[in-house]
């Protein structure tokens, strides 16, 4: 006998539950791909992505996943042997720095750790420093899945116009778009690149560049920019087939548009608000049960974590154990901890995630941390009492 037989929830940091109006929206017969509905419907997609994005600039599409949109938004403005400059917290700033350096660009890395945001102070010292303005862009992750802590995107712009440095601002917001307030154009931001399968509900293979007029310009100077990742024809497209260079990725772009109509009739500012409340119960369970035993926020400061995912050390083999026993058990699949330690360390097994972005709502939270103060108490692992309430509490408004 087994409690987790049922409908499992899947409670990694992406790919994201899926709802029922984007599978029935991808569950049909292969599409005509010269004209009618597909034709019609793409166009349609682009001002919802902006929307999401809080943007009027320029968007492309790719069929690929964040890795592909981090070489695509070098790929249009940087050429091979210019400079960058990347400050990075946690797995994903080191992903998209070695995504860089595979395109022969320089990479100055600074490294912030995996429990901080970056530094400001430290970033306007690297730029000040630049003064012949060798560094051509900033690449920063606004949330970082690995580490789960969310920085200042706008606080970066800010630094960047106070020095004076021309240097392209790029967010990576493939954790936090749909999920975490992120304003594009308030914030100053030129590139941002986003993929399908977290906030915006969609399954892995589709990912988003999004990048204003003066990235726009930049790319009209480059020298040569590879057929495939060049955004030009896919934000301006003359014939259909531009939007993707080629086949179109015709069940993605139907689930695609179930999502963005399920965002805009929730609203982005009320979609922001929902994962608030549903990332500070969390918080609130998992400080309750770290009051007596090993549990603890990777990221302390509260103001500092994402609303789309939460990394907890709690000391190996607690992690894994803690993961094992609630997919087992409860059906509740945890995220490892990604990056935290190497998967060759005993220490690996003492990380784990909770993704909690896009489709979900208050009684999916509720169950997994159910499941999860459940797997506390069978394997014996010390932990606070009165989590579920203290987590009950702030879903009442309490």
């Amino acid at each position: 006998m087994s409690l987790a037989n049922g409908r499992p929830y899947l409670a990694i940091p992406g790919p994201s539950v899926m709802p029922e109006e984007v599978l029935r929206a991808m569950h049909r017969a292969a599409p005509n791909i010269y004209e009618g509905d597909l034709i019609e419907m793409t166009a349609g997609l682009i001002p919802d992505l902006r929307y999401v994005a809080r943007s009027q600039g320029h968007v492309a599409i790719y069929i690929a996943n964040g890795h592909g949109a981090w070489e695509a938004a070098l790929a249009n403005v940087i050429a091979p042997g210019e400079r960058v400059l990347v400050p990075a917290t946690g797995r994903f700033g080191h992903g998209w720095a070695e995504v860089a350096e595979g395109q022969g660009i320089a990479v100055d890395l600074m490294d912030f750790g995996k429990r901080a945001p970056v530094d400001l102070s430290r970033l306007e010292a690297a730029l000040r420093a630049d003064k012949t303005h060798e560094i051509k862009a900033v690449l920063a992750t606004h949330v970082d899945t690995s580490t789960s802590v969310r920085n200042d995107i706008a606080g970066m712009r800010a630094v960047l116009d106070a020095v004076g440095h021309p240097a392209f601002l790029m967010a990576d917001c493939i954790a936090s778009l749909a999920c975490d307030r992120f304003e594009m154009d308030a914030w100053g931001v030129d590139v941002m690149v986003a993929g399908s399968q977290k906030g915006l509900m969609v399954p892995p293979g589709l990912s988003f560049v999004f990048f204003s007029d003066k990235a726009a310009d930049a790319r009209r100077r480059m020298e040569r920019v590879s057929r495939y990742w060049d955004w030009t024809n896919r934000a301006d497209p003359q014939m259909f087939y531009q939007y993707f260079g080629g086949t179109a990725p015709t069940h993605h772009l139907f689930g695609l548009r179930a999502a963005l109509d399920l965002i805009k009739t929730e609203g982005i500012e009320a979609i922001w608000a929902r994962h608030e409340t549903l990332a500070r119960a969390i918080w609130a369970a998992c400080e309750t049960w770290g009051q007596t035993g090993p549990l603890e926020l990777n990221i302390a400061d509260a103001d500092l974590r994402s609303r789309a995912v939460t990394a907890l050390r709690i000391g190996a083999p607690h992690g894994s154990a803690l993961r094992q026993w609630v997919q087992d058990n409860a059906g509740v699949t945890l995220g490892i901890g990604l990056g935290m330690a190497e998967p060759g360390d005993p220490a690996w097994h003492g990380f784990f995630r909770i993704g909690h972005m896009g489709h979900v709502n208050a009684h999916m939270i509720l169950g997994a941390l159910g499941a999860i103060e459940s797997g506390l108490i069978a394997l014996d692992i010390p932990h606070g009492p009165g989590g579920m309430a203290a987590a009950a509490r702030v879903i009442a408004g309490r």
